[in-house]
C-alpha cells in the first residue's frame, strides 16, 4: 500500500527514526571506544558509510518503477522525486499567501515543535547530565554521571533528529538525494551552528536558528549581488566560493574558541 500526504510523511518518520536510533547507538559505542580521536574517526566513518550505501542503492532488489533506473531496471536513481507523495506537505499546511510570496507556516510550526521538545528535554535530568558531559566530562564523571551512556544518548538523539530533518528537507525541495549527496550536507550544518555563536563545548537552539539564517541568507543573496556587479552569470561558482569560504571561517573560528 502506497501512503501519500500527511500519512505518508508520518510513515516516513516512523520508518526512519528507529533505523536512526539503531545506527546512532552503534555509532555512539564506536565513539566511546576511540575517545580522543572522534573527529578523525567520524570523518572516515562518514566516507565509508556513504560508499557502502552507494553499493546498497545499486544492488538491493528495489521494485518501485518511480525509484529505479529506467534503462536498467535495477538500482535506485540519483534523485527520487517525492512529488505526488508528500511534496510540500508541511510547507502547504496553513500556509499564508501574499501575492507571489508564500509563507510555509506548517514547516515553521513543525520546526518550533521540535525546538520546544529539545528545549524541554535539555532541562530534564538526562538533558542536564548530557550538558555536563559536553562541558566538562571529568567533572561530570566525578559527579556520578555515566559519561559513556550520555555520549550514546546524545548521538542517538542527534541521529534521530537528523533523520527527521532530512525528511523535512525532502518534502520542501521535492526530491531525495542518494549516492554522493550526503557528502555535501555535514560541513554546511557544522558551519551554520558555528556561525550562530556555538562553541566547541556548548551550543543552543538559538545558535542553530541564527546560524542557519546567516548561512543561508548570505549564500542566497551574495551570488545575485555579484552577478549584478559583474554583469555575468557566475552564480554556481560564486555559491561554491561563498559556501566554502563561510565553512573555512567557521572552522577557523572554532579553533580560536578552542584555544
Amino acid at each position: 500500500m502506497i501512503m501519500r500526504g500527511m500519512s505518508g510523511f508520518a510513515a516516513a518518520i516512523l520508518f526512519a527514526v528507529p533505523i536512526a536510533v539503531v545506527l546512532g547507538y552503534f555509532y555512539g559505542q564506536l565513539l566511546n571506544r576511540v575517545k580522543g580521536g572522534e573527529m578523525m574517526i567520524a570523518t572516515y566513518v562518514g566516507f565509508s558509510s556513504v560508499a557502502f550505501m552507494c553499493i546498497a542503492w545499486l544492488l538491493l532488489p528495489y521494485k518501485s518503477p518511480t525509484m529505479i533506473w529506467g534503462y536498467g531496471g535495477s538500482g535506485l536513481r540519483t534523485t527520487i522525486s517525492v512529488d505526488g507523495y508528500w511534496h510540500n506537505i508541511l510547507s502547504n499546511f496553513l500556509s499564508l499567501e501574499f501575492g507571489h510570496l508564500s509563507i510555509p507556516t506548517g514547516m515553521f510550526i513543525f520546526l518550533g515543535a521540535l525546538c520546544l521538545l529539545v528545549w524541554l528535554f535539555m532541562r530534564t535530568k538526562t538533558g542536564t547530565a548530557m550538558t555536563a558531559v559536553g562541558s566538562n566530562p571529568v567533572f561530570a564523571a566525578a559527579s556520578g554521571v555515566n559519561v559513556d551512556r550520555m555520549r550514546i544518548v546524545s548521538v542517538v538523539l542527534s541521529t534521530a533528529l537528523g533523520a527527521v530533518g532530512i525528511l523535512v528537507y525532502e518534502q520542501s525541495f521535492g526530491f531525495i538525494q542518494l549516492y554522493m549527496g550526503p557528502f555535501y550536507m555535514a560541513l554546511p550544518a557544522v558551519a551554520s551552528i558555528l556561525l550562530g555563536g556555538a562553541s566547541v563545548n556548548k551550543a543552543s537552539i538559538w545558535n542553530v536558528l541564527v546560524g542557519t539564517f546567516l548561512f543561508q541568507g548570505i549564500l542566497t543573496m551574495t551570488p545575485s549581488v555579484i552577478n549584478n556587479i559583474l554583469q555575468t552569470d557566475m552564480s554556481e561558482v560564486i555559491r561554491i566560493i561563498v559556501s566554502n569560504g563561510m565553512i573555512l571561517y567557521a572552522l577557523t573560528r572554532k579553533a580560536q574558541v578552542k584555544r
